[in-house]
């Protein structure tokens, strides 16, 4: 029990999870504004606008600055993870996705009649365009900022 009274004593993760919750939130009902109709996948789902990976690696970098002072060494180790986390979510998941796209393609176009290639469709939707990283970041940087001057 000390575990989880720990847990929801510990101002990071509460700021950090809270950026979460409300990143998957926003992603959720822009989706249904832009689509005119509800995907409850899109509130959890990868790609979309905010890149909650990105929210959630700043929110933590943020929280922990405030928290521990900016020029302590887990702060540095914060900033770093989330340079790589964003960098892989506007970088290599994209191209990812992108290459999917082209791949579904080519199996739609396929001529031949076989059933089973024709089942196999890959998840087009993997990274995020820089737009998406950047508005992640900011709603996470942000989300802490505020947190800590209201709440703790």
């Amino acid at each position: 029990m000390r575990f989880f009274s720990e847990i929801a004593e510990n101002k990071v993760f509460a700021v950090t999870f809270f950026a979460w919750i409300l990143s998957c939130v926003l992603k959720g009902l822009l989706e249904c504004i832009k689509q005119k109709r509800l995907d409850i996948t899109r509130f959890m789902g990868p790609g979309g606008m905010p890149s909650s990976h990105s929210t959630i690696v700043t929110a933590l970098a943020a929280a922990v600055g405030i928290e521990m002072g900016f020029n302590n060494p887990v702060f540095a180790v914060c900033c770093v993870l989330a340079l790589v986390v964003m960098y892989d979510a506007s970088g290599i998941r994209r191209a990812a996705g992108q290459q999917a796209q082209m791949i579904n393609a080519i199996l739609e176009a396929w001529d031949e009649d076989d059933p089973i290639e024709k089942q196999i469709k890959l998840k087009e939707l993997l990274g995020h365009t820089p737009l998406e990283v950047c508005a992640g970041a900011l709603l996470g940087i942000v989300t802490a900022v505020i947190s800590y001057a209201w709440w703790f």
